[in-house]
């Protein structure tokens, strides 16, 4: 018979995913685990969608340090592919393929209900730039379900990569301000990407057409800038991948854009906490299903619920890739190796 799913309690916002990196201020260093880049979600039933992501890379603990307990178990199991479509058309416009509702509907905050907004054209890459094998062709790579280890050149090239990307991140927010479209936010990661000497991982990843997401407010990841301006009150994901000597730099934040209400913050507060929590207990030989249960245990205790649809994955020399890292209690196998390197969203 089939196992019996893991009741849990949702309350009244959404999901989140933050960041980090190696030189980012941000960046947490715990006995046993490098922190590259990262994110998380936690949602509730309206709203908002609070969101955090990244990579971490498993090291050998410092000796005479005190190791992370063992955590997090693992996923092996196959991936979704609605995470893989959602990545090829966007969650914003998926939003926007939805029946409109008969009222104009204030749903958060005075926010009227997300809509389609107009994409502008895709931005140039100079043909100087390396860049990953979908680029010019647009087409969605396979799911390899392999985890990607890296020996010590790699990892140097993942920490330049996910420094880069944290850079681009925190540039990324102090320009989130009300009054600013997502297309603006958009075309400023771009040309900081570009002028690092680095590819936008996202540009024509599946045919996506921009070069960052931007998921705002009830939008819950994937979201494709457009002429939508922010406004005072909203929280908006900015989700910056470059690839970089070979290898992407995966992280994200979600912004709080100007003065947000107590209950958003108490929302991005517990995504925030549950992602800390998840890479504390990373470590070579850690169950991948232990990330799941930390963060869902979290999220019971603040009252809110977990986004299921979307998972962590591999990252490094590919964009995505095994193993399958569920953000909510579940039974999946393997464990984390040295090396790996990965996402938790």
């Amino acid at each position: 018979p089939p196992r019996p799913r893991h009741t849990r309690t949702r309350a009244s916002l959404t999901r989140r995913r933050l960041h980090a990196a190696c030189s980012s201020p941000r960046v947490a260093t715990m006995s046993g685990t490098m922190s590259v880049g990262r994110h998380v979600a936690l949602f509730a039933t309206r709203g908002a969608v609070c969101r955090a992501r990244g990579v971490v890379v498993s090291q050998r603990t410092p000796h005479g340090a005190t190791g992370p307990p063992n955590a997090p178990g693992g996923a092996n199991a196959s991936r979704s592919l609605t995470i893989a479509h959602g990545k090829k058309k966007g969650f914003a416009e998926m939003l926007g393929d939805l029946a409109a509702p008969k009222k104009e509907a204030l749903d958060f905050q005075g926010r009227p209900r997300l809509a389609k907004g107009k994409v502008s054209a895709k931005q140039h890459v100079p043909p100087e730039i390396a860049k990953p094998p979908y680029a010019d062709s647009g087409f969605l790579p396979d799911m390899n379900e392999r985890i990607q280890t890296h020996n010590e050149e790699q990892i140097a090239k993942m920490r330049k990569a996910g420094r880069l990307a944290a850079e681009v991140l925190d540039f990324a927010e102090s320009i989130a301000k009300p009054g600013v479209t997502t297309d603006y936010i958009d075309q400023k990661v771009h040309k900081m990407i570009i002028e690092h000497g680095a590819y936008p991982s996202p540009l024509n990843y599946g045919g996506f057409p921009k070069s960052v997401c931007t998921s705002l407010n009830e939008c819950i990841c994937h979201g494709i800038p457009d002429d939508t301006v922010l406004m005072d009150g909203d929280i908006v994901n900015i989700d910056v991948t470059v690839f970089l000597d070979g290898h992407h730099g995966d992280t994200s934040r979600t912004v709080l854009v100007g003065n947000v209400s107590d209950e958003v913050r108490a929302l991005c507060k517990a995504t925030d906490d549950s992602l800390k929590a998840a890479i504390d207990i990373c470590a070579p030989g850690t169950p991948i299903r232990k990330i799941g249960a930390t963060i869902h245990a979290i999220a019971d205790q603040r009252k809110f619920g977990v986004v299921e649809k979307f998972v962590g994955h591999g990252v490094g020399r590919e964009f995505h890739s095994g193993p399958t890292v569920r953000h909510h209690r579940n039974n999946d196998s393997g464990v984390l190796v040295l090396g790996q390197t990965f996402t938790i969203e």
